[in-house]
């Protein structure tokens, strides 16, 4: 009954203190977008990384990171996706700088469209040439810039298990640029914002959690299907056990 009336009250302080945040950094964010280069694209992660853990530990939603801190090195990391915060917990939460692959409909939101197209790599999935594209790009960044984020659920997974089916592109970038798989679960984000609706935001912790990097040393295309259910298996675990 008390959240069910504190939380409209809630929810209006974390909405206007994300736009206040939004609007003080949106100059940054533009001026440094003219380098264009993974210069400028680093420097508005950082940026990003500390805005969001300010903004989180502001509304009540401190982040904690567990798990052993992987090697260095570059990986394509895999995470669960059921909330609307798990955008926002991916940079104070990831061990490093990353370019995560989202959708391109999400590019036309008014000036957050605009911060999404400097630091993500967009993908039309209704387009087989989008997918290709998007493909060539992660691996060019692999190779040249950064980790690689990608949600193998492909999006919120409302299906009350775990984990919904993954996705092969993640799996098949890792394969072909021979790039360890990094899994991390977020536990508790869906408590935070629930996917139901935008307003269901309530404080509370925030988890990330690294888990075992995944090595793909010598794997073929013939061994996607064994990756994909090797790191399903191990995500869905990990999940069950810190949920409760």
């Amino acid at each position: 009954m008390v959240r069910k009336i504190l939380q409209p009250f809630y929810t209006v302080y974390a909405v206007t203190t994300f736009v206040i945040g939004l609007l003080i950094n949106f100059p940054f964010f533009l001026l440094i977008s003219i380098g264009n280069n993974i210069a400028a694209r680093s420097a508005i992660y950082t940026i990003i990384h500390y805005w969001a853990r300010i903004w989180l530990w502001v509304i009540g939603m401190p982040l904690k990171i567990s798990g052993a801190k992987p090697p260095q090195g570059r990986y394509v990391i895999t995470a669960n996706h059921i909330s609307y915060l798990d955008t926002v917990v991916l940079f104070p939460g990831l061990p490093g700088y990353f370019r995560a692959l989202g959708k391109k409909e999400f590019s036309k939101v008014p000036l957050m469209g605009f911060l999404y197209k400097q630091i993500v790599i967009m993908v039309d999935r209704s387009s087989e040439r989008s997918r290709a594209k998007s493909m060539r790009l992660m691996w060019r960044v692999l190779k040249r810039e950064s980790d690689i984020l990608i949600f193998p659920e492909g999006t919120f997974n409302e299906t009350g298990k775990p984990l919904k089916e993954f996705y092969n592109g993640a799996f098949r970038l890792a394969i072909v640029t021979q790039t360890p798989i990094l899994p991390v679960i977020f536990p508790d984000t869906v408590d935070r914002w629930h996917y139901s609706a935008w307003w269901k935001i309530w404080p509370g912790r925030n988890r990330a959690i690294y888990l075992e990097p995944v090595p793909v040393n010598g794997m073929e295309i013939e061994d996607l299907p064994t990756l994909k259910q090797q790191v399903y298996n191990v995500m869905e675990a990990a999940l069950i056990k810190y949920r409760q």
